[in-house]
């Protein structure tokens, strides 16, 4: 049975992360350059993250799979805590796709994004070309999808962000609760 687990960013994980990056699928769906997905840029992105989360602006974690091998990573994103918002990024090494490690992680960060940092809405979002990332999202079943419209400061927000056209969708903290409670041990 598939399980992951989520921990803090080191550099011990450093190496892994630029070989899964530069694979042209990764590298592409994020939009990353060469320099970012090489050894010294991912040293850098692991200090970035680790900045932001001692200001509370993000919380990131490596995605491990069982072997406890990084096959990607997750970050719940733009925490407001004014607004009780955030957005979650993730990616899957292209190995891993397909094998239900996506849907496992977001369930966990999920948890934590409304059990711990107690936020009332998570958005995600997608690029219209990002086909593969929207079919992912509308699995989730307690994913509310194309919302832009509704929240038209956040959809604006990641267009921005990806400077490009994206779909926006939004995980309530109640629907998901509610849901992780019927569907976990």
């Amino acid at each position: 049975m598939k399980s992951v687990k989520l921990v803090p960013h080191v550099t011990k994980f450093a190496e892994a992360m630029s070989s899964l990056t530069s694979s042209p699928h990764v590298k592409e769906a994020l939009g990353l350059t060469d320099e970012q997905t090489s050894l010294e840029g991912t040293k850098k992105f692991i200090e970035f993250i680790g900045e932001q989360e001692e200001v509370g602006k993000q919380y990131s974690r490596c995605i491990l799979d069982e072997q406890d091998q990084l096959i990607g990573v997750i970050t719940l994103k733009d925490i407001d805590k004014v607004k009780s918002t955030c957005h979650i990024g993730t990616w899957i090494g292209h190995r891993f796709w397909g094998q239900g490690y996506n849907e496992l992680a977001k369930a966990e960060i999920l948890h934590t994004a409304f059990s711990v940092l107690n936020v009332d809405y998570v958005f995600a979002g997608a690029k219209v070309s990002n086909v593969r990332s929207q079919k992912a999202q509308e699995k989730l079943p307690y994913m509310r999808l194309d919302v832009g419209s509704e929240f038209p400061e956040e959809h604006r927000k990641l267009e921005v962000q990806v400077k490009t056209d994206c779909i926006l969708n939004v995980i309530e903290k109640n629907e998901f609760l509610s849901w992780y409670k019927q569907n976990t041990v």
